[in-house]
């Protein structure tokens, strides 16, 4: 009983509404605010000279050198990161047999090609480097195989002998 009688005790009230207690409050802050020393005038090139011939010489040759680099790293990496269409994913070994013969007889122009990862069996079209250009064969296999999307992937690439052999038969030329 004690404790329901207590209840009515405490009272709370507000004087005046919220925002009219503040109308007249004033505070000069400018003591305590950091101030910067004016800076000079910039006086504007009136017209721009000619740029020295060898101007960008030193900056021309330090980027060929590193691009060189890098493409020469890149061809030594065994393998690509790109994208791939991914037509069937599963288990069913004969129904990924299926799947790729009815791809080849839909597409005769396409190469398609199998992987087995344990305990899968993937059904894949196309190496691309980017998803944008794998687009335009996903949307046609996207009609007659609607489980298909784009993947990302990696690639072998193609063998050193055959690039050597390219490069030799430019050097001849």
């Amino acid at each position: 009983m004690l404790i329901t009688s207590s209840c009515g005790i405490i009272n709370i009230k507000r004087s005046g509404s919220s925002s009219s207690r503040f109308d007249s409050y004033n505070e000069d802050i400018s003591s305590s605010r950091i101030t910067f020393a004016e800076l000079p005038e910039v006086k504007a090139p009136t017209s721009i000279g000619p740029v020295s011939a060898g101007a960008g010489n030193a900056v021309d040759k330090d980027l060929e050198e590193a691009l060189t680099h890098f493409a020469n790293n890149k061809k030594e990496e065994p393998y690509f990161s790109g994208f791939t269409i991914l037509v069937y994913s599963g288990i069913d070994r004969d129904l990924a047999f299926k799947t790729r013969n009815d791809l080849y007889s839909a597409f005769p122009e396409i190469n398609t090609f199998m992987q087995y990862q344990q305990p899968r069996y993937l059904v894949k079209v196309g190496k691309y480097i980017n998803r944008i250009e794998a687009l335009y064969l996903f949307e046609k296999i996207k009609e007659q195989f609607p489980i298909a999307r784009i993947i990302q992937d990696r690639f072998q690439r193609e063998s050193v002998g055959n690039e050597q052999e390219i490069q030799n038969a430019e050097g001849e030329n």
